[in-house]
């Protein structure tokens, strides 16, 4: 059994599941998740799209449904308990099934620990008390996990398996009829209907700052994801800055948008590694409702910086802007000298060649795997 409540852990556990077929076709999965398991070949016995909720007025009101999953996943764990329970990430959910998981016996693999290091670091001895095994993906776990304990096991980062371009820069810009002498800058402000309006607004008016200020010509790229609308951000300003700027806004290649960027302004969040992993320059941006904001401040201590990039890096590699600090101006003259300065290029794409060394080799899916099959022999035996 297999179980994510979200897109990053869908996409992870279906390279997971993948993995373990490759080695033995003849096994069975169930679990919760969403397309890329069932594409994966998982049988879902429950729909995470139903629970990918945030904040705590969001979550009162799909009670029900995480209800239900809990329900529907438990009873399938009485009835024909799976030799294994694999759980990526999304702690409040997993921590309870693996807590009913342990009572019934079944090994448990915690693959993607939850972030503990950044809030309720109580949870890390919970989570070594409840798991047989233990995989993280960042560096900094393992180190985190032995002063509470905890032995655990880094397989590497999954986005090492997946995160290239499928064609060169030439030949993006080519396919986009953008003239290769342009300065390239990507916006991305997220791909939660919340994060577009709180970002895009601002993110435009950078551009427009940025294309009256810089002596080349500038073509700007927003990614779209699938499951947002185009009305969206024509509702959030692409439809006022749409005829000053050369925008292009385009729902495939995603990586072939990042790695043909000169630099990029983006929200916090996954993404920033991934524009890591391509050596693209960021402005990382991270604002939220001022309740939200003061409550994380509250629960989140002893974090010195808020983007990925910087927290495996250990210092400033690339400037982050936070709640207040978030302006047009402020963005603009962060991401300015990474378009042209040459000196300030340099040492973010030093920065990011370290931070890419640090996730490890490609392969951490395959690392798990040999983990969850080990798991599965000594299970079998047992039995």
């Amino acid at each position: 059994m297999i179980v994510t409540g979200e897109a990053s852990g869908d996409m992870h556990g279906a390279r997971l599941v993948r993995s373990m077929l490759e080695r033995n076709p003849e096994l069975s999965f169930c679990g919760m998740g969403g397309d890329e398991l069932a594409a994966a070949g998982v049988e879902i016995l429950y729909d995470a799209a139903k629970l990918a909720v945030v904040g705590l007025t969001e979550v009162i009101s799909h009670l029900g449904d995480i209800l239900a999953a809990r329900k529907a996943l438990i009873q399938r764990m009485k009835s024909n308990p799976p030799d294994l329970l694999i759980l990526l990430d999304y702690p409040d959910f997993n921590l309870l099934l693996a807590a009913r998981a342990k009572k019934l016996g079944i090994p448990i693999f915690y693959y993607i620990s939850p972030q503990v290091w950044a809030w309720r670091k109580g949870r890390t001895k919970k989570i070594g008390r409840l798991a047989d095994r233990i995989g993280v993906i960042l560096p900094f776990e393992k180190d985190f996990y032995a002063g509470y304990g905890v032995t655990v096991d880094f397989v590497g980062h999954p986005l090492m398996d997946g995160v290239q371009t499928t064609m060169t820069r030439k030949e993006f810009l080519e396919q986009q009829t953008v003239a290769a002498d342009h300065t390239i800058i990507g916006l991305l402000p997220g791909s939660r209907s919340k994060e577009i309006r709180n970002l895009l607004p601002d993110f435009l008016e950078v551009a427009k700052k940025l294309k009256d200020s810089l002596e080349t010509d500038c073509t700007f790229l927003i990614p779209k994801a699938s499951t947002v609308p185009l009305s969206l951000l024509y509702e959030n300003g692409l439809a006022e800055y749409e005829n000053q700027l050369d925008i292009r806004v385009i729902d495939k290649n995603r990586y072939d948008l990042m790695g043909a960027c000169t630099a990029v302004v983006a929200a916090s969040g996954t993404v920033t590694l991934e524009l890591a992993i391509l050596g693209i320059p960021t402005v990382v941006t991270y604002r939220v409702s001022p309740r939200t904001y003061r409550l994380g401040r509250l629960l989140v201590r002893n974090v010195e910086f808020f983007s990925l990039v910087n927290l495996i890096g250990g210092r400033r590699i690339i400037p982050e802007l936070l709640q207040d600090e978030v302006t047009p101006q402020a963005i603009a003259d962060q991401l300015a000298p990474l378009l042209h300065d040459q000196e300030s290029r340099r040492k973010v794409l030093m920065g990011l060649k370290e931070v890419r060394e640090r996730l490890g080799k490609p392969g951490a899916s395959d690392r798990a795997a040999d983990i969850a099959l080990e798991m599965l022999a000594e299970s079998q035996t047992d039995a």
